[in-house]
């Protein structure tokens, strides 16, 4: 049973201004780095054997810190496949203007719907792309993990808000149409374990609590404790 911890990156500048973002560099707040720094100390206890990112700034900033608090300084790898959805014409404009546009609604009620408009700057694609494209990145780093590591290894995949909630959705057998009842907050950890064929959500959104729980159940018997049957992403 291999696990994944899925690390939305600490709080950005963007997040505090209220930009989309996406495809856009956006550094880490004094308080994200704050986070991020708290999260890889706590995160340290847990025998971490590869940190995949986004290739954006405030993922990999997340993802070194990570990687520069484990004792067996893990390698950290880039995917674009699990970078930032490319929102197109959206990229970098205010949520409050976004909120006011007719794909808005759309977006909270049948993301699977939604492809971002077209712009001569910023590619764009539909939400459905961009999970289908992370899907099939976690699948197969988790796929070469275990081959690699064995099936009790931990890893750690480091990306954005949506990105995030569509590959959670995805793990609980939920339509896409259901990511906006997730909740994925800045430097949060979400864990999905790995069983063959079927994935199990161990937890959402949380930080030093039940991380504090893997470390302790990683020291105690080599291997994390699992329960098996257990737009944009918040500007936290």
């Amino acid at each position: 049973m291999t696990t994944c911890l899925l690390i939305r990156h600490g709080q950005s500048e963007a997040n505090v201004d209220g930009i989309l973002a996406g495809h856009l560099d956006s550094r880490l707040t004094d308080a994200g780095t704050t986070q991020v720094r708290r999260l890889a100390e706590t995160l340290s206890a847990v025998p971490v054997r590869l940190v995949v990112t986004s290739p954006l700034q405030r993922c990999a900033v997340t993802a070194r810190e990570i990687v520069a608090a484990q004792p067996g300084r893990p390698h950290a790898q880039p995917d674009e496949r699990i970078v930032e959805v490319r929102y197109g014409a959206w990229t970098g404009r205010p949520l409050k203007e976004l909120a006011s546009e007719e794909l808005w609604s759309a977006i909270q009620s049948t993301p699977s719907s939604v492809t971002f408009p077209a712009d001569p700057v910023h590619a764009s694609e539909s939400m459905t792309a961009m999970t289908d494209r992370a899907w099939e990145a976690w699948q197969e780093w988790d796929h070469t993990i275990g081959e690699t590591y064995g099936a009790q290894a931990v890893w750690a995949l480091v990306s954005h808000g949506d990105v995030i909630k569509a590959l959670l959705a995805r793990a609980m057998g939920l339509a896409l149409d259901a990511f906006q009842s997730i909740v994925v907050d800045p430097a949060s950890v979400s864990v999905v374990h790995r069983m063959g064929d079927r994935t199990a959500v161990g937890a959402m959104n949380v930080r030093e609590d039940v991380i504090q729980r893997l470390a302790e159940a990683a020291s105690s018997s080599g291997q994390p404790a699992a329960n098996a049957g257990t737009v944009g992403g918040g500007n936290g």
